[in-house]
């Protein structure tokens, strides 16, 4: 990327915009933005770990599902595909309306329309049935970035990136509790116990946020659903913060897949021989990245991004060498687990917080735009790293992840060399 040589740098704009500026914009914005209370902030954490968690519900249920519906073991996984295509479709064509419609009214539609793409997978009695809902509980999930936007344009400056850090930490732990509770319920209720019940749940947050959620100001956005879409390509070109952020993004979870697409391989197979429950605890060793969160959005807040991110690219590049001894040192693993799960949040927050700050008028949209990078990134690792270990083993895999990880790195150092 070009830099022109009259105007500041990216790196010296991001510094000033994650440190709240100094510009009329940021005055402007402490004149009028009141701040983010820390229970309406928990709140939307709850909210975006429900809804995040309805993606990966179906990942241990599998079998059950093939069983119930008679369809083939190697044809379920099918599900999981088409939620992550709803989910993709949903980054592009709905998350962007939170730049037009009023959100509060927006989030609440998303969750009951989500309770009911819910209940009509408990309810799906053929094949057809469970995939065209398991593409609307996708589709519906992306209420978890407006949810982030929205928490964006309600916090004053200086915590906005706390509080994008906080609701980030709820993404993170329903990732993780996500597989955990499914199986739970699944136990007590069958797998389609699972999504009744959190049908339910949903309607119940939904209540919750429209008793205590605070009234949404007037939409940033204005024109036509259509020039709101082109909108979103526009600043893919005029972004240069949104640029930067996203190809951040692309292989910090290019990354991240690698490893967790791969990882159940070997410790599936002998010498370890683990079984599936004992392989879901090492997704535990996750909760670094929900503190990484928080952490990582308070030093966004005083100005100290661009320095958190190249710590964590360091941290995600050397997290590989312990990652690779899987075989002979399960502690080895669990070490590399914690080193990059923590590294990706901090960066992703990070992110986050500062294409935020670059364009307040426009969050939702911004959202939307850098999260197809997320989506970009994380499908071309699993796709690689599958491919990789069926070829070459797990170092080989490991070394594919240091490789997406130091060419993260080897950008940022581009970048500071650049802006000199």
């Amino acid at each position: 990327m070009m830099l022109n040589p009259r105007k500041p740098s990216i790196m010296d704009v991001e510094a000033e915009k994650s440190a709240g500026g100094g510009t009329v914009q940021s005055a402007q914005e402490h004149a009028t933005t009141p701040g983010l209370s820390r229970y309406q902030t928990f709140l939307f954490a709850i909210t975006c770990a429900m809804a995040v968690a309805n993606v990966y519900f179906a990942q241990p249920l599998l079998e059950s599902m093939a069983a119930s519906l008679s369809v083939s073991p190697g044809t379920i996984g099918v599900v999981v595909t088409a939620t992550q295509a709803g989910y993709a479709v949903g980054l592009l064509f709905i998350v962007p309306l939170g730049d037009l419609l009023n959100r509060k009214g927006l989030i609440l539609t998303q969750m009951l329309l989500s309770a009911a793409a819910l209940c009509a997978v408990g309810l799906a009695q053929e094949w057809g049935m469970l995939l065209g809902a398991m593409v609307l509980v996708g589709l519906m999930a992306v209420v978890v970035q407006v949810v982030v936007a929205y928490a964006a344009t309600l916090a004053s400056p200086e915590q906005r990136g706390e509080a994008i850090g906080t609701v980030t930490s709820g993404v993170v732990l329903g990732i993780l509790l996500a597989r955990f509770v499914s199986g739970a319920v699944a136990d007590l209720a069958g797998w389609r116990g699972v999504y009744f019940v959190s049908a339910a749940l949903m309607i119940s947050m939904a209540l919750v946020l429209y008793r205590t959620m605070p009234a949404s100001t007037k939409p940033p956005a204005k024109g036509s659903y259509l020039q709101l879409l082109r909108s979103v390509l526009q600043l893919y070109l005029t972004e240069p913060t949104l640029r930067v952020r996203g190809t951040f993004a692309l292989l910090i979870f290019a990354a991240f897949s690698v490893l967790w697409t791969a990882m159940v391989l070997p410790l599936s197979a002998p010498p370890l021989s683990l079984s599936h429950t004992q392989i879901g605890l090492f997704g535990l060793a996750g909760v670094a990245g929900a503190l990484a969160a928080a952490r990582a959005g308070r030093l966004a807040d005083q100005g100290l991004g661009n320095r958190t991110t190249g710590i964590a690219l360091v941290l995600l590049t050397v997290s590989w060498l312990p990652t690779a001894f899987v075989e002979s040192s399960l502690l080895a693993m669990i070490i590399g687990v914690v080193l990059l799960d923590f590294a990706v949040q901090a960066v992703h927050v990070t992110n986050q917080s500062l294409i935020f700050a670059a364009r307040p008028d426009a969050q939702s949209r911004l959202v939307g735009a850098y999260m197809t990078f997320y989506s970009v990134g994380s499908g071309l690792g699993a796709i690689a790293a599958t491919y990789t270990y069926a070829h070459f083993g797990w170092v080989a895999v490991c070394l594919l992840g240091a490789a997406f990880s130091g060419t993260a790195l080897l950008y940022w150092l581009y970048l500071q060399m650049t802006s000199r």
